[in-house]
């Protein structure tokens, strides 16, 4: 296998080389060349005293007539620069309590117009699709993001730092698709294309105290069956709808108001069936009441108090395989702890998260610990970004079967904490900013042992240099009140550079060996990184239909502290993408691991990578070729997969990862993904398999019907989630939940859990 390894690596080498050099860049791509307009585009908001009829008509409703339209939209894909291939209107509306945004897409071809989802918050990447910015602050940096396709989705989020992901947690952060919020939109498909009116409170945003005000905005459409993406202020290719110091002016509004006081309560009921201690199967029946509040203190500041906050309606974790030494990680899903995530991110997403709401009613094995209630008190006032979360969970036994002996159950017993986190910054000119963290775990109660508390102080910064470069940095250091474990510290420092045609980026990292997070996710410690990388985005003139080719090379390395290297990994690739969508990746790895053996937790001082198969201390170095073939993802059929071929451990491995969609209609979408790997070690050989399997059917835009499978072969696990969800506005409304988790036991699978959940909430709008 090695020889036909090495002879993959230099095939693809060769590919690599004279495609990277085959073209030049265009004219375009200079980086004196921004590709924007030095005079940013200007739209007018019209006060009426009575709001347009709701109902997706534009042209035909004279509330619209007064409003001037804006047009003039400008394509970065897929030919950068040219006038959008069709029209676009909008014309913005208020009354002192709503924006509404009236959306003429004419299309000369209607029948093409294609819609790929109708579940709220559907990816739009895919569909036609008309999307809206309000940067309300006008600070240049965060903004509130809508959005709808033909079907009449509502599709919102937020945006912190332009989206930023470098500086910000992916449970949430730079953009956080999760944030839901009460607002409407009707659509309709006519002879003359298809058009949208939003209808958006201003109760639902976040603005400053003024009589009069200029909002940052910017809209995008997307022609699917052109591959086609325009703005209205126009954009470089290298960014999208969140780059906001680039958006156009809002101007108009005056004499706006939010009166926002609302009150959520729900209530749950759930009959779970396990195994008892004895183990037989006992079915158990649970209740709750609860409720989230959410008050406007000022247009800019929002506090929200939460009482048995509850997550049953969530959907499960995706399962994942673990063929390394260091911890997985998975996002929030939680919706109480998205809403706002961005004002209290700070780290490196997946590797060092200074705060993680998932430390909050979750124990360490994903088991849920009740919370009794908590709070928050976030937005902007006077030019500073503020965070201040509280939550208070309880006290919690769990008692388990114990299978090795079942006359003696485990008893896992959690203490009462308290989890605090505070957040404060303040954005500067051109894209910079400077803030502070502070997060606190604190045990005490029935199960607290002595002073147990774990607490981080972290500051961070970033400063933009031009329109293209950025610098940016925290620095954090944790306390513990254990202490065996002592203080320590973390350091990040990260320097961009972003233009049309070049992306390119060094970053270096130290985390101590005692650096301890508790609020926080840290996939391993006690490390130096080094990080950096080229990338290359050409736009060829006439290639035979390719819309971009991107070669780049990335090389990420780890060190401890006394010199060793753990990790090292060299990545170089080149993208090919076609103008119809399909792409093509080729890519070649070098990889460097190693194992010492003080510093791994396993038997014989060697690392168990599977059951019964060892990898001993040593150095491993290896090549690996990737291929990765992606077809339109527009199109009915979605056919993805990649491929990966080399060394491994000491050994070989051959992975493949699979992935099909299948659409038969905006209202149906079902989808693959099989993970599959096959891994010969000198210790021994094995297999993995993870099959996943997605539906979903929505009767309406706020009426759908979901459903996870997932089979996992290393852990002999199989589940099943189906979620029934019946929307009122802003995710509230009826839910009805079945989760079921089976497990082989002696060559059969059994049920080792089931649940019917079902949930109710309702949104009361007290002042409106």
């Amino acid at each position: 296998m090695r020889f036909y390894v090495r002879l993959s690596t230099l095939v693809l080498l060769g590919l690599l080389i004279p495609v990277g050099h085959a073209v030049a860049a265009n004219p375009g791509d200079d980086d004196a060349n921004a590709g924007t307009n030095s005079t940013l585009p200007t739209i007018q908001a019209y006060r009426v005293d009575a709001p347009p009829t709701l109902d997706g008509q534009v042209l035909d409703d004279p509330a619209w007539q007064i409003a001037a339209p804006a047009s003039g939209f400008w394509q970065t894909t897929p030919q950068e620069g040219d006038a959008a291939s069709e029209r676009t209107e909008v014309r913005l509306l208020y009354t002192p309590t709503a924006l509404y945004v009236g959306v003429m897409c004419y299309d000369s071809n209607p029948s093409g117009i294609i819609v790929s989802d109708s579940r709220r918050d559907a990816d739009l990447d895919e569909t036609d699709c008309f999307q809206l910015i309000l940067d309300t602050f006008d600070d240049d940096q965060n903004g509130f993001l809508f959005g709808t396709n033909p079907a009449g989705i509502e599709y919102d989020a937020q945006v912190t730092n332009e989206g930023g992901g470098a500086r910000f947690s992916s449970g949430g952060g730079g953009f956080n698709l999760n944030w839901d919020a009460s607002w409407e939109v009707e659509t309709i498909v006519t002879e003359q294309g298809w058009s949208a009116e939003f209808a958006i409170p201003f109760r639902t945003l976040r603005f400053d105290a003024a009589d009069s005000h200029v909002w940052g905005v910017n809209f995008q459409r997307n022609i699917r069956r052109n591959n086609e993406t325009a703005f209205w202020a126009r954009l470089p290719r290298q960014f999208n709808l969140q780059r906001i110091s680039m958006a156009g002016s809002l101007q108009g509004l005056a004499g706006i108001r939010q009166n926002n006081l609302k009150l959520m309560p729900f209530s749950l009921g759930q009959v779970v069936r396990q195994p008892n201690l004895q183990g037989s199967q006992a079915v158990d029946w649970q209740g709750s009441v609860g409720f989230d509040a959410k008050y406007s203190v000022t247009p800019g500041l929002t506090l929200d108090a939460s009482y048995k906050t509850d997550f049953a309606q969530v959907e499960v974790d995706d399962q994942q395989i673990n063929l390394d030494r260091f911890g997985l990680f998975f996002p929030e899903k939680r919706p109480f702890f998205l809403e706002n995530a961005g004002y209290f991110s700070v780290g490196s997403p997946r590797e060092v998260d200074l705060f993680f709401s998932r430390r909050i009613g979750l124990d360490d094995d994903g088991r849920e610990v009740p919370i009794i209630a908590g709070g928050r008190f976030s937005g902007k006032e006077g030019g500073l970004n503020i965070g201040v979360l509280s939550m208070q969970t309880e006290a919690t036994r769990f008692v388990e079967r114990n299978e090795d002996n079942p006359s003696r159950p485990d008893t896992v017993e959690v203490q009462e904490n308290n989890f605090t986190v505070a957040r404060l910054s303040k954005e500067l000119p051109n894209r910079s900013g400077i803030g502070a963290l502070f997060t606190s775990r604190q045990g005490f109660g029935e199960f607290s042992t002595g002073d147990d508390y774990g607490r981080t102080l972290a500051v961070d910064a970033h400063w933009g240099i031009g329109k293209f470069g950025l610098i940016s940095g925290y620095a954090a250091r944790t306390f513990s009140g254990d202490e065996s474990v002592g203080a320590d510290n973390a350091l990040n420092l990260r320097a961009e550079y972003n233009s049309e045609a070049w992306l390119l980026n060094a970053a270096f990292r130290q985390v101590g060996d005692n650096f301890q997070p508790e609020l926080g996710f840290l996939r391993r410690d006690g490390y130096r990184r080094l990080q950096a990388s080229i990338f290359n985005r050409t736009r060829p003139t006439d290639l035979g239909g390719l819309l971009e080719l991107r070669p780049h090379t990335s090389y990420t390395a780890f060190w401890d502290f006394d010199g060793f290297q753990e990790s090292g990994f060299w990545h170089i690739d080149n993208h090919l993408e076609w103008k119809n969508g399909y792409e093509f990746h080729t890519g070649v790895n070098l990889t460097r691991e190693g194992l010492k053996p003080d510093s791994l937790d396993a038997q014989n001082g060697a690392f168990e990578i599977s059951d019964g198969v060892f990898v001993p201390p040593g150095t491993y170095d290896h090549a690996e070729a990737s291929i990765v073939f992606l077809t339109n993802p527009g199109a009915r059929w979605f056919f993805q997969v990649r491929t990966v071929i080399g060394g491994f451990w000491g050994g070989d491995r051959v992975a493949w990862f699979p992935s099909l969609r299948l659409r038969t209609s905006e209202a149906f979408n079902i989808q693959f993904n099989w993970s599959h790997q096959e891994v010969d070690l000198p210790g021994g050989s094995f297999t993995t398999n993870l099959l996943r399997a997605r539906l979903s059917y929505s009767f309406t835009p706020r009426i759908f019907l979901q459903g996870l499978l997932q089979y996992n072969d290393r852990d002999d696990v199989w589940g099943a989630n189906v979620r029934f969800g019946w929307l009122d506005t802003a995710n509230t409304g009826l839910f009805v939940v079945y989760r079921e988790v089976q497990e082989e036991v002696d060559g059969r699978f059994g049920p080792d859990s089931r649940s019917v959940t079902v949930k109710y909430s309702r949104l009361f709008d007290l002042l409106n």
